[in-house]
């Protein structure tokens, strides 16, 4: 069998950026990649209905951590004032243990991010749409946004 290369590894410091952004020494290198797979499960599972394709992690040698939370529904993360925001943060800050700023970025068109396509067209089939119907919108709709060609 042929081994596969993670695309997403392959064009990583060329054309696309690292997602967590830190220098840890070879001690506490493990521990930090940890906490970094915790969060972005955490924050995954929490937020699965905002549509979030990527959660970036920066951590500065003072201690304190940015998450940057792109999503497509940026007002259900936020929610009603701010609130949803700061009962987040203050659950990451009790888990990292250290100061942690939330940044919000919006998609703007979520119709042509690949894993909010997939994600869409998963939640679909889970609520028993016909799997024809349901890949032949995903298709029509990014197409039309102007994608070169998608494949499912």
């Amino acid at each position: 069998m042929g081994q596969k290369v993670n695309p997403h590894g392959l064009r990583v410091g060329v054309i696309k950026d690292w997602d967590s952004r830190w220098f840890a020494r070879d001690n506490a290198f493990g521990d930090i990649l940890v906490e970094d797979y915790n969060l972005r499960k955490f924050l995954k599972k929490k937020l699965y209905d905002a549509g979030v394709p990527k959660i970036e992690i920066e951590r500065d040698n003072t201690g304190k951590v940015t998450v940057y939370i792109h999503c497509a529904k940026p007002g259900m993360v936020i929610g009603k004032g701010g609130a949803e925001i700061d009962k987040y943060k203050a659950q990451l800050e009790k888990m990292v243990g250290m100061p942690v700023a939330l940044n919000v970025v919006e998609v703007k068109s979520p119709d042509l991010n690949a894993q909010l396509v997939a994600e869409n067209i998963a939640s679909q089939l889970e609520n028993r749409v016909a799997f024809r119907r349901a890949m032949k919108m995903a298709i029509r709709n990014t197409m039309r946004l102007g994608a070169k060609g998608i494949k499912i």
